[in-house]
């Protein structure tokens, strides 16, 4: 029998608008990401690695480059799904005179299973079409266009196979179908019958390096994609609520992880807008250590913990020595500090949304939330750590002790502000989030002078939070000390112990953050917010789990997740009104989101189960599985 078809594909007719973010499909190989649209064009190709050049970036520019292969005319609907267990894509065009089906895999390495998929990746896009019945006229266009867009590489034909070469980056193309070429594209038409099979193998090298693309048969290619995943797959039996979403997201997120290093990337593209239109186009192909300790929590709840364990490793070594100096809050994905940003100003963008940004200023920026995040991740891995290596135990004691002296400092906060710095709450929640799991360390980490140190700003900040992140008028914390301004970032509170989501002032929060900045349960980050944010959302539902709305909750929580585009995806937000995905896509931070609210709402059923049949449960809630009372 051939590979299952995942349930997600959906009949749409072609005239849907193929620019949309959420048309969009993913392919990923360890080192890098595609995006192809649902008209067989893939817009987006950076092969190197997930920050490099891109060869295809129509999705910021018409004249960036894709490469399409699809059926002629307009009469044709499509449906699509990925094979399941897998990120090998399958796009069937139904036409009013037959139908294909095109398969696409970005491969992986012949016979990679479980780890080890991605690490050795042959940098090859592959693509196979598949005659299903009639006879359908199919064209074919390859237009790569190197250094986003700017430069139109010579193409040379010999041997079957088309070279395109410019600069650093050589692309070789593998056709069965005969492409002419002209003015640095190639393009061609073929009729398929039923039964007939095309394949087109895409490989990329430096131009330097001395050695040629990979070009892997595509057939064994395509299988052998499909073996490795379903194989990563197999070796992570999360067995909660939402079991097929929870392991779709996690694969999603483990197709995000740079496995050189194993660093997760925050998204697969930059630029892509908060509002079309706008100019809040930023670069996320980058590792944020703010979703440091969400994405360990992501990959734990998803039976996970070998990528858990690599991802601290990573963000130890990226770190280095601390000392006394500012904490880095992203790096790139092999740990480069210096990310700083430039526009391609010959781009026109996504939907005109300029400017167009390579790197992602930042990384300049104080955040010192990230010290929490750090620190709580350690705690969560903490038997992983057992014994902790010193260079480990010596980052943890740098980071607490800078939580103690810097908690009082203003910062750019976790929505990145570049306006001004200012008394965040969630980075000073965060700070506390640092200091109390420094003090649960305890001997492991420090010192008893140490630890009481740890525990005197710990309370310090405690008091300060209660006292001047409470806004008496709006009956809530804000987002900022002695602020009016609601953020829903102060959802934290209750996720990483703070306070208990049913504390009479937190409870308050949650109705009020909900009722001012939420609509049909997509909760805007603040007033002003141009769409609502995934997880934020997440958040909300996982607040109001805590609280014991578990109804609304859940209610809350499936509405969520049919938001995902056909495929399962994620982008970053969602337009209220309209419904749109916006922002970089596909989006890391949402599928954590999904992962960590699904993990809570099983936590939740589990221990009312126990409760009812008088057994003693273990509630992981914040940081920490704690036993719950019967």
């Amino acid at each position: 029998m051939g590979p299952r078809h995942a349930a997600r594909g959906t009949r749409v007719t072609r005239h849907v608008d193929s620019g949309r973010i959420s048309e969009h499909g993913f392919l990923a190989d360890g080192r890098s990401a595609a995006l192809v649209d649902r008209h067989g064009s893939v817009n987006w190709w950076c092969p190197a690695r997930f920050d490099s050049p891109s060869v295809f970036g129509r999705i910021l520019d018409d004249r960036a480059g894709h490469w399409s292969i699809a059926p002629e005319g307009d009469d044709v609907t499509v449906s699509r799904s990925y094979l399941d267990d897998s990120l090998v894509l399958r796009t069937v065009f139904h036409t009013g005179t037959g139908s294909v089906a095109v398969t696409d895999a970005l491969a992986l390495e012949p016979g990679a299973r479980g780890h080890d998929i991605g690490l050795r990746s042959p940098r090859a896009l592959v693509r196979v079409v598949e005659g299903l019945s009639g006879v359908v006229p199919v064209r074919v266009e390859f237009v790569p266009r190197f250094e986003y867009g700017r430069v139109t590489a010579y193409l040379k034909q010999s041997g079957g196979l088309i070279d395109a070469v410019a600069g650093a980056c050589r692309l070789s193309l593998r056709s069965d179908v005969p492409l002419a070429c002209r003015d640095g594209n190639a393009t061609g038409r073929v009729p398929v019958r039923a039964g007939d099979t095309l394949r087109f193998t895409l490989g990329y090298a430096p131009t330097y390096d001395g050695g040629d693309p990979a070009l892997p048969d595509a057939d064994r290619a395509v299988a052998d994609t499909v073996s490795g995943w379903r194989s990563w797959a197999d070796l992570h039996d999360y067995q909660g609520r939402y079991r097929d979403q929870v392991r779709h997201s996690a694969m999603v997120v483990q197709g995000m992880t740079y496995q050189p290093s194993g660093a997760v990337v925050a998204a697969a593209t930059t630029s892509l807008p908060e509002r079309p239109g706008g100019d809040r186009n930023y670069d996320y192909r980058f590792v944020w250590v703010r979703d440091f300790s969400l994405t360990l929590r992501a990959l734990w709840r998803s039976a996970c913990p070998d990528e858990a364990d690599r991802q601290f490793s990573w963000v130890a070594r990226a770190m280095g020595r601390i000392g006394g100096g500012r904490v880095p809050i992203m790096y790139g994905v092999e740990g480069e500090r210096d990310l700083t940003e430039h526009a391609l100003d010959h781009l026109r963008g996504y939907a005109g949304s300029r400017p167009v940004l390579v790197g992602n200023d930042a990384w300049k920026q104080r955040q010192n939330d990230v010290l929490g995040e750090i620190i709580d991740a350690a705690w969560l891995m903490r038997h992983y750590l057992d014994p902790m290596s010193p260079d480990v135990r010596h980052l943890l004691c740098d980071l607490a002790d800078q939580a103690a002296r810097s908690w009082r400092l203003p910062d750019s906060g976790m929505w990145e502000a570049r306006d001004a710095q200012r008394h965040y709450l969630s980075s000073k929640v965060q700070c506390w989030t640092a200091l109390d799991r420094a003090v649960r360390f305890g001997s492991r980490l420090g010192d008893p002078a140490d630890v009481r140190r740890w525990a005197r700003a710990r309370d310090e900040i405690r008091a300060a939070v209660l006292e001047r992140g409470w806004n008496d008028r709006l009956g809530a914390y804000t987002g900022a000390f002695d602020s009016d301004r609601l953020d829903a970032s102060v959802l934290l509170m209750p996720l990483v112990g703070f306070l208990p989501a049913a504390d009479p002032r937190m409870r308050s929060t949650i109705d009020v953050v909900e009722r001012r900045l939420s609509r049909d349960g997509l909760l805007l980050r603040f007033d002003g917010d141009p769409a609502g944010f995934l997880i934020c959302s997440f958040w909300l539902t996982s607040c109001l789990a805590l609280a014991g709305e578990q109804e609304r909750a859940v209610r809350l929580f499936e509405q969520l997740a049919g938001r995902v585009n056909d495929l399962g995806l994620y982008a970053e937000q969602i337009d209220q009104v309209t419904g749109e995905q916006v922002g970089n896509f596909p989006q890391a931070f949402s599928h954590i989101g999904l992962i960590n609210a699904a993990g809570l709402l099983t936590d939740i059923a589990e221990r009312r189960r126990d409760v009812t049949a008088d057994r003693p449960h273990f509630l992981a809630t914040g940081t920490d599985v704690v036993a719950t009372s019967t």
